[in-house]
């Protein structure tokens, strides 16, 4: 049987394929992932300590760092004498993110295993995952302020976020609004520029905590009382 060859075919691409491998590869080591998950956080670690967040040797770190280094995982930002590493930007974060959800797939009942502080609220990246994210991005997209697909803002979600403060950025270089799969809850919660503004805006009103060296973050008093009340959620 002969079969035509269209437009739309292509011949596979081999730097394509060797690129994908090797970004795989260097993901592929529990240290490495112990590094990347750290990173998770959005904030810069210094090499001294990823290597105790990981459990290896200083040497050890070095090496696992070049290695992501190399494949354009992390950035290393430089300060004087000191080194500090952080993910490569959110498109990493979001990769690793629904890594996590694949590799917690399970075709019988899904049941979360997260501990229940992460479950609840954590930050992915640099917008805010876990059970109050997903209701919140429900509440969104139940109000209309996010389009039915969840890859932009309407109108009046627009002005919504500027009627709570949330300060979206005119040019964004990324997805000015996107649902992120939230690997312990498998459902959305916001990500991209509005997820961003989102989290800003959350932090800087101390309606939510971060726990210095974690991922985790807490909801103040004051934030229980203006996300119930914007976001109508039972927060008591």
């Amino acid at each position: 049987m002969n079969f035509l060859k269209t437009e739309y075919d292509s011949e596979p691409d081999d730097s394509l394929e060797k690129s994908m491998s090797l970004v795989a590869s260097a993901i592929s080591d529990p240290s490495r992932v112990s590094i990347l998950c750290a990173l998770m956080d959005g904030r810069a670690w210094t090499a001294t300590e990823l290597s105790a967040v990981a459990g290896i040797a200083a040497s050890t770190t070095s090496g696992h760092l070049t290695r992501l280094l190399s494949n354009g995982l992390v950035i290393c930002l430089t300060q004087g004498r000191h080194r500090y590493y952080s993910l490569a930007g959110h498109h990493i974060a979001g990769l690793l993110e629904n890594l996590m959800g694949v590799s917690m797939h399970n075709h019988a009942a899904f049941v979360s295993r997260t501990p229940v502080v992460l479950r609840y609220a954590r930050t992915c990246y640099d917008h805010l995952a876990g059970e109050l994210a997903v209701k919140i991005y429900d509440f969104m997209l139940n109000e209309n302020w996010i389009e039915s697909d969840g890859n932009a803002l309407t109108p009046e979600g627009k002005a919504h976020f500027q009627g709570i403060g949330a300060v979206l950025d005119p040019r964004p270089r990324r997805k000015t609004c996107c649902g992120c799969l939230d690997w312990s809850e498998r459902r959305f919660h916001l990500g991209g520029d509005a997820g961003q503004a989102l989290m800003t805006l959350l932090l800087q009103k101390g309606w939510i905590t971060r726990t210095p060296g974690y991922r985790e973050v807490s909801v103040t008093d004051s934030g229980r009382i203006a996300l119930s009340r914007l976001f109508s959620l039972n927060l008591s």
